[in-house]
Formats: C-alpha cells, sequence, structure tokens
C-alpha cells in the first residue's frame, strides 16, 4: 500500500494537477494532421520538461521522416527517461503518448475541445486528450512530483517512453524499441523487469479493470479513380462512371448490419468460444445497458451480453471511418468527384495478423471491383497495422496492481480484454521478454476518439493514487 503521505499529497494537489494537464489538453497535438505537427513537438517539450523538473534523466530521440497526405514530415520524438539505479528495486517501464485524436468544435463538441472544461456539477473534465491518453500521463507526472516535493525516494526504478505517433500507428517506434533492446546493458531499457501502459479504459463506470488483451488493427484506405477532373453531375451524370459510386459500392460489400466482417476467411480464422468461455464474459461486471450509455443511445448489435462482450474483446471487427474527396459542405454542390477514397479499419484478434488478413482483404477488394465492371480504377493502401496481445495475468505486476486497485478502490478489479489497439504493446512483450499490465484510468463513458471527451476528476486523483499504489505494491513483492 502506498504511503499516507504521498496519498495525502495527491489529494491536497487536486487543482494543481489539473491546472497542469489543462495546460497539456490545450496543445493540439494530433498526429494525424500535418497542420498540427509542429503542436506535437510542442508537447513533446511540454512533457520532456516535466520529467526534468521532477529529477528524471531525459532524452529526446529522433524517430526519422515518414510521408502523410504527400508531404514529407518529421516524425516527433520519443522521449526517454529514467530515474533510479537501485539494484535491489524493481525497474518498471512506463509506457504512453501525447498525441491525440482529430476534433473540432463543429464535430459536435459542447465545449472547445483543447481547453480543458471543468464542470464541477458533474465532476468531469472536458478536452481531447484528458482521458487518451494525457490524463493518465500526468498520473505519472503527479506521482514524479509527489515524491520530488516529499523528499522521498520512488518505490521502484522507474523508465519512460512517451511517443507522439500513436494515434497514426506508432511510425517509427518499433524500430527504435528493436534497436535499442540490441544495445544491452547500454539500452534505456536495460534491466527492465515489467511494462505497465495507461492507455485504456474501466468496461463501465462502476468496476476498476486490469486489461491483459488488446486488438490489433489493419487500416486500409481504397482508393477510386476515373475522370481526369471533378465533372458537373448535370453534364456527366449516367454519361460516365462515377468513382463514388463504386466506393459506395464497396465498401457496402465490407460488413454487414450485425458487424459480420464479408471478407471471406476473416472471421472463419478465429475459432469459436466454448460454452465455459463464454460463461467467463457472462460473469464481468458489465451490462448491454453500459453499451448503450458509453454510446449515447439505444444501439447495441445484441440483447445477450456474452455476445456483446466478445464482440468487443474476443472477435474481429470491422468498421468504416469516411470518405476523402466527396463534397460534404453546407449546401447543395452538383459535382462528380474524380476521385474519391474510403477509409476502413479492421480490429483483429489472434490468431489474426496484419501480415496473414492483409492479402484476404487486397484480393477480396479487387474481386468485388472487377464484379462492377467499371472503367474506373482501384488501388488500396494499407495505412498502418499492429498485431493483437494477450497476457499472463497471473504474473506478479498483475497481482500487485490487484491489491492497489482494492486498496484505492475498495473493490477487487475485473479481468479483461480490450477493444482497442496499442501496437507498440506486443512490441515490448517480445522484444524485452517480460510482463506487459495496461492499468486503466478511465471510465468506459470517457468517450475516447469521440465528442466531449472527459476524464472523471476522481478518477485523475485516485487513478493517480491507484499508479502510484501500484509502485508500491511491486516493490512490496517477491521479485520475479
Amino acid at each position: 500500500m502506498a504511503t499516507l503521505d504521498f496519498l495525502n499529497f495527491v489529494d491536497a494537489n487536486k487543482d494543481s494537477f489539473i491546472q497542469r494537464l489543462a495546460q497539456a489538453v490545450e496543445i493540439p497535438s494530433v498526429s494525424g494532421d500535418p497542420v498540427h505537427r509542429d503542436d506535437v513537438f510542442r508537447m513533446a517539450s511540454f512533457l520532456e520538461s516535466q520529467l526534468k523538473n521532477y529529477g528524471v534523466e531525459t532524452k529526446a530521440v529522433d524517430l526519422g521522416t515518414h510521408v502523410m497526405e504527400g508531404q514529407k514530415l518529421k516524425l516527433p520524438p520519443a522521449i526517454l527517461g529514467r530515474i533510479g539505479d537501485v539494484k535491489s528495486k524493481k525497474t518498471i517501464l512506463i509506457y504512453g503518448h501525447f498525441d491525440v485524436q482529430p476534433a473540432q468544435l463543429s464535430d459536435g463538441w459542447d465545449f472547445p475541445p483543447f481547453k480543458l472544461t471543468r464542470d464541477d456539477k458533474t465532476g468531469r473534465l472536458y478536452g481531447r486528450g484528458s482521458s487518451d491518453d494525457k490524463g493518465p500521463i500526468f498520473g505519472w507526472i503527479n506521482i514524479l512530483e509527489a515524491h520530488h516535493t516529499l523528499k522521498k525516494p520512488l518505490p521502484v526504478n522507474l523508465r519512460f517512453c512517451f511517443e507522439g505517433m500513436e494515434e497514426s500507428g506508432s511510425e517509427g517506434l518499433d524500430e527504435f524499441i528493436l534497436a535499442e533492446v540490441k544495445k544491452g546493458k547500454d539500452s534505456w531499457f536495460d534491466g527492465v523487469d515489467a511494462v505497465c501502459i495507461s492507455d485504456n479504459y474501466w468496461l463501465n463506470t462502476r468496476t476498476p479493470v486490469l486489461t491483459y488483451g488488446l486488438r490489433g488493427i489493419s487500416y486500409y484506405k481504397v482508393i477510386v479513380s476515373g475522370p481526369a477532373r471533378d465533372l458537373h453531375s448535370g453534364v456527366f451524370g449516367r454519361t460516365v462512371h462515377e468513382p463514388m459510386t463504386d466506393l459506395v459500392a464497396l465498401m457496402s460489400r465490407l460488413v454487414d448490419t450485425k458487424g459480420n466482417i464479408l471478407i471471406p476467411g476473416v472471421d472463419e480464422m478465429v475459432p469459436p468460444p466454448s460454452e465455459e468461455e463464454r460463461q467467463l464474459y457472462k460473469n464481468l461486471d458489465y451490462e448491454v445497458e453500459d453499451v448503450e450509455l458509453s454510446a449515447g443511445a439505444k444501439v447495441a448489435l445484441s440483447e445477450d451480453k456474452a455476445s456483446v462482450l466478445m464482440g468487443r474483446m474476443r472477435l474481429p471487427s470491422l468498421s468504416l471511418h469516411g470518405i476523402e474527396g466527396a463534397f460534404y459542405g453546407a449546401g447543395g454542390k452538383t459535382v462528380i468527384p474524380a476521385k474519391v477514397a474510403g477509409k476502413f479499419s479492421i480490429r483483429l484478434v489472434p490468431p489474426q495478423t496484419p501480415d496473414n488478413v492483409h492479402p484476404l482483404v487486397i484480393k477480396y477488394l479487387h474481386d468485388e471491383f472487377a464484379k462492377l465492371g467499371s472503367k474506373n480504377t482501384i488501388s488500396v493502401e494499407s495505412l498502418h497495422g499492429g498485431k493483437p496481445w494477450v497476457e499472463d495475468y497471473k504474473h506478479w505486476s498483475y497481482e500487485a496492481a490487484h491489491r492497489a486497485t482494492e486498496a484505492v478502490y475498495k473493490q477487487a478489479p475485473d479481468y479483461t480484454r480490450e477493444g482497442g489497439s496499442i501496437p507498440v504493446t506486443l512490441t515490448f512483450a517480445e522484444a524485452l521478454g517480460v510482463n506487459v499490465l495496461l492499468l486503466p484510468m478511465g471510465r468506459g463513458d470517457d468517450g475516447a476518439h469521440s465528442t466531449n471527451e472527459k476524464l472523471d476528476i476522481s478518477n485523475f486523483i485516485q487513478g493517480t493514487k491507484l499508479l502510484g499504489s501500484y509502485l508500491y505494491e511491486v516493490a512490496a513483492g517477491t521479485k520475479a
């Protein structure tokens, strides 16, 4: 259990912790938009300065360049940190990301997305990145501040790896990690006993969880091109093959309205659950109503709790995300787009990987396009991908997190697999050969990636205590 002086410090500094999180949220570090690339760099600098303030040795790692929307851009640096080198203490590597999803007030936000709005009536902090993943990152900064101010040694040695491209496929990070590990004793990751990531959420608003599995992802862009330029629909309608018509037809053949993936061989890769496994999902503190509460509408695909949970955790899913090149503004524009691109992704589960799913996707799209008999052309791009991950939840790191959860929240956590993807999780597990724990701060209704993303003040403060208590429980346990 964490010491009383640490816990009291967290309570006493709630307002200053929130103020610092507000500074971070105000930096629109959107990695997927070239316009905001400088903001991602600015966020990296702000985070590094915070680490240095509390005695952490840091290094900003150049991850090279990449091409986005036809532009060659510098990748944001990975921010490494280390504090403590006591041989008798365990060493925990903390991972997080400081980039965020795009957000505009016109998307339907009730609050400016890049200004942290504190609502004391509801006890919520609204803002893009508040929950995903700036809140959790600054939970760790809060812990560092507490121990630095109290002149109290940390219970474990800490290593940090924070990146600015997670929302865009973590480009450059895997290669860096693999190269860094090969340095052996000179590596920033040398001596790491376990990894802790706080970049996921409770299933609901009631019960804390420990997460031992994540889905992977394959993200695609299918491009249909035809005329040399945009055309007038009154002049060319019903006289030419229209790219938008072809694209909509293709997109409609990827997934049905019940969530079944229509690409042959994708769903079939995953074996069906046993009745014993179904029972595990039935026992979780989660109901169909929780899905609909988080979604803000009664739109769950099924009334069967186990089926809904397996749809989120155990089964692959395919989602359609948008169309580039199409008219979407106010008013009526009677144009036939010359080129349009549809974006979709598949969330993967074992034994699926981007490599074994990719050929099925490419073949299917080309086969379906051929059936249209169109004179337009098609190309398919894989934008990014990551493998799924499942961990041993009986490891001492999970046991420490279990004890910490009971100490802070006075209840035992549920053990879950998560529907989202954090590709670097498996990279750390395989490259370092250590256990990876997902220890969430946020609740299931936080709305990450959505409008009005929020983090409950109680989860920010109690979550800071949880992360700190986890470190103390790790120190109290027996080194594996």
